[in-house]
């Protein structure tokens, strides 16, 4: 049986921490930028955790 090969397109969304857990960026950041608060457009910039329901779907496409 091959190896499973890394899904390119969540290897570039994804990274994996030191304890191992997963980071994603967050959406809604890119246009209609206007009528959102500046408040809620700085939290855009920081990177998320990955939620537990979705932790082992994104870990089975880096792998």
């Amino acid at each position: 049986m091959p190896k499973m090969k890394t899904h390119k397109g969540t290897a570039k969304r994804f990274r994996k921490t030191g304890t191992g857990k997963l980071m994603r960026g967050k959406a809604f950041k890119s246009h209609i930028l206007t009528k959102k608060s500046q408040k809620r457009k700085r939290g855009f910039r920081k990177p998320a955790v990955v939620t537990a329901a979705d932790h082992k779907n994104v870990l089975e496409r880096l792998n």
